[in-house]
């Protein structure tokens, strides 16, 4: 009987699990976990590491640049060197006032998008929260959604000159049915729970707006703000190229008559500059404004 009942005990235990042996493929080492996801779908980069790749594809990029030019591989004609690039750069601003051309160019941005911004976004506003609004609205703003700015300029010229008013008009026209489609989205997108529980509480529909949808859309609507302000340099930009006699575009215009690739190459690089320094700007404003939006 006793040794029935130690056969059953024995039995009854788990056998041993043998240790994991290690993949052949990785020489015999089993690696992390942590590493052997590195390259995995949706896995998260350190920031210095995303740093360090962002930079090393610029450095790659005008490596690339520089054979080829440098190499005799394509003509200075149509590519110029990136050491031309920068001393072509260098006497735009010494000797063409390049400056004033990059303020004329900022303030034209700036002005229009702010234009726009003051039109569309109480306009998205209102076609997100009451639906008759929206009914009525969006209809024409998608259409003229798709209608591109630098068509409009042929009509703009002849109605405002080719002055400052043309330029601002190009932009804003660029910029104002963005905004105001993308802000009516994202009001009309509110939680109806916080909706209800602002009526069960006793607010009316003034109340709504102005502390529940206005408030949860604010985050949204400066990220829209953000991206559409990118969008406005390629228009004033295209605006500058007909008919100016001052900014970026119009000091490009004049090195392509001229066959000068450093000075048109240079004038791009400008702009994605101050374009990335603009965005960064808005991204460190927004993150301070409405920091309780991650939490």
């Amino acid at each position: 009987m006793a040794a029935s009942s130690n056969t059953a005990t024995a039995t009854a235990s788990p056998a041993p699990v043998a240790p994991p042996l290690p993949s052949p493929r990785l020489g015999g080492v089993a690696l992390p976990a942590r590493r052997r996801r590195r390259f995995a779908p949706l896995e998260p980069v350190a920031p210095g590491a995303r740093t360090a790749l962002g930079a090393a594809f610029f450095v790659l990029f005008v490596a690339v640049w520089a054979a080829f030019t440098l190499g005799g591989f394509v003509s200075p004609t149509f590519l110029a060197s990136p050491l031309t690039m920068l001393r072509e750069g260098w006497l735009l601003f010494t000797e063409y006032g390049f400056l004033q051309d990059i303020g004329m160019t900022v303030w034209r941005v700036v002005g229009g998008f702010v234009l726009a911004a003051v039109v569309a976004v109480p306009l998205g506003i209102c076609m997100g929260a009451w639906k008759p609004v929206e009914a009525f609205f969006e209809p024409f703003v998608s259409f003229c959604r798709y209608l591109p700015a630098s068509a409009f300029i042929p009509l703009l010229i002849l109605w405002a000159g080719i002055g400052e008013a043309q330029k601002l008009l190009v932009i804003f026209i660029g910029s104002v049915f963005q905004i105001t489609l993308m802000v009516a989205v994202i009001v009309g997108g509110a939680r109806r729970d916080l909706v209800e529980a602002a009526y069960t509480l006793g607010a009316g529909s003034r109340g709504i707006v102005l502390r529940v949808l206005i408030p949860g859309a604010a985050p949204g609507i400066a990220e829209t703000l953000r991206l559409v302000l990118g969008w406005a340099w390629t228009y004033v930009i295209v605006a500058e190229l007909i008919g100016s006699s001052s900014g970026i575009g119009h000091m490009i215009t004049d090195s392509q008559a001229l066959l000068n690739t450093g000075q048109i190459i240079f004038g791009i690089i400008v702009i994605g500059v101050i374009g990335l320094v603009s965005d960064f700007l808005f991204k460190a404003v927004n993150r301070r404004l409405f920091a309780w939006s991650t939490l």
